[in-house]
Order: structure tokens, then C-alpha cells, then sequence
């Protein structure tokens, strides 16, 4: 893997890993997230739930799609990887994941988003408490990656 193209994916995951964590310092003080307060919320303050929710999913796609794959190039990690799961157990057996169960749960989070509950606040408010949690993971999990794929450049 060239090394340019490898830093291009690392800067896209810091772009939107930058605005996640923006997107949660600014709605911190509205936490935990209720049904009442969901339905205070301004118009600006649901346009920075919108910008939580999309830099959660396109973080965690970039890593699944590019970050990921690039790092078992990166290593020469040989053998049969023809799944995704493959993958993710190859990663995590030479460290550079945490752990294959955690990102199988921040997917399915980020899954999660791509259903839309616009008429139940109750089941919004407790996915974006659950999320708000599962960001910081996120976020670890990609620096911890980052910082692997380090010793192979």
C-alpha cells in the first residue's frame, strides 16, 4: 500500500472523527438524552444531532471500508480472508483491533441510525444515549488502528 494513499484514508477517518467529537462537546450539556428534551431541542441543536449521527455512521464505513482492509494490506497478512468476519479476526489476532465483538457492535449501532423513529422520541432518545457512549469506543478504536498501522509504515 502506498503510503500517500494510506495517509488519504487516515486524514478522511480524522476529518469526521474531528467533527464527531465537536458534534458531542456541543451536545454534552443536554445529556442524558430524554423525551422531553429531545422535543427542546432548536433547530440548531437538531442539526448537530444530525452531524452526531452522520459522522458516527461515514467514521465507522471509512473504517470498515477502507481503514481496515488497508491495515491487513499493510502487514502482509497472508492466508484465506475472503470475509469481512475473516478479516476482523485476522485484525484483532495481531492487535490492531481490540476486539472483533466491540466493532460488530459499533456496526450495528451505526445500522441502527439508518432507522429513523421520527414518531417515537423514546426509542430516539435511548439510541442516542446508547450512541453517545459507543462514539468514544468508535474513537478509540480508530486511533488504536491508526497507531498500529503506524509501526508498519
Amino acid at each position: 500500500m502506498n503510503k500517500l494513499v494510506f495517509q488519504g484514508i487516515v486524514d478522511i477517518c480524522q476529518t469526521h472523527a474531528e467533527r464527531l467529537r465537536w458534534s458531542m462537546q456541543h451536545l454534552t450539556d443536554k445529556k442524558p438524552f430524554t423525551k422531553a428534551s429531545l422535543s427542546q431541542l432548536t433547530d440548531i441543536e437538531l442539526a448537530v444531532f444530525d452531524q452526531f449521527i452522520v459522522r458516527f455512521s461515514k467514521l465507522q464505513d471509512v473504517m470498515g471500508a477502507k481503514l481496515l482492509p488497508a491495515i491487513i494490506e499493510l502487514t502482509h497478512e497472508e492466508g484465506e480472508l475472503n470475509t469481512f468476519i475473516d478479516k476482523l479476526n485476522r485484525l484483532e489476532k495481531i492487535g490492531a483491533l481490540d476486539s472483533v465483538e466491540l466493532w460488530l457492535k459499533l456496526r450495528e449501532m451505526r445500522n441502527q441510525f439508518s432507522h429513523d423513529y421520527p414518531d417515537d422520541p423514546e426509542i430516539q432518545s435511548a439510541l442516542l444515549n446508547k450512541a453517545f457512549g459507543m462514539a468514544e469506543q468508535l474513537l478509540q478504536c480508530m486511533e488504536h488502528a491508526i497507531r498500529f498501522a503506524a509501526k508498519y509504515q
